[in-house]
């Protein structure tokens, strides 16, 4: 089973960065210190494959969220003040939090905004989410440790070809 499986494989898994909050051992949300912005919980693992290794011995302990928050730079943080990471921090560019091209929305397959815009401006639509799904129903995929929000890159991947689409339309 891959990390973006379902109990039906037809339907991967869709993230929603903006409903799914971290909570502690208490049951309390965890915010972000710098933008107030509810955190999704991430492994130590992600965010140790995504920091610059200067930084590794910095996230060696703890539990870390990770901000969604398209304005805010941080991207990791734990509660109450321990160590934080920004965009800066990472080996990688955080989709949520760039505005330039290119902007990445699949980390496991390598698709970018860029990839779907062209195509969407070329025939009118896009097959991208598509094969995707594919990928993922074969087990090919590896976003909780790819993607910086440590989760399936499908539902942000759907909610950029709607909003593209209509730019369009």
């Amino acid at each position: 089973m891959s990390c973006c499986s379902t109990s039906d494989p037809s339907l991967p898994k869709h993230s929603d960065f903006g409903q799914v909050n971290a909570k502690d051992s208490t049951g309390v949300t965890k915010q972000c210190l710098k933008c107030d912005g509810h955190g999704k919980a991430v492994s130590r693992a992600t965010v140790l494959l995504m920091i610059k290794s200067h930084l590794l011995e910095q996230a060696m302990s703890g539990s870390y969220s990770f901000c969604p928050e398209r304005k805010c730079p941080v991207v990791y943080f734990e509660e109450g003040g321990g160590p934080h990471f920004t965009v800066d921090d990472l080996r990688v560019r955080v989709g949520l939090k760039v505005k330039d091209d290119p902007i990445p929305l699949c980390y496991c397959f390598g698709f970018d905004e860029r990839h779907i815009r062209e195509e969407i401006a070329r025939t009118g639509s896009t097959d991208i989410p598509g094969v995707i799904s594919k990928l993922i129903r074969e087990g090919l995929c590896a976003c909780d440790t790819r993607n910086p929000a440590g989760v399936c890159c499908l539902g942000e991947v759907n909610n950029t070809v709607r909003r593209l689409k209509s730019a369009v339309g």
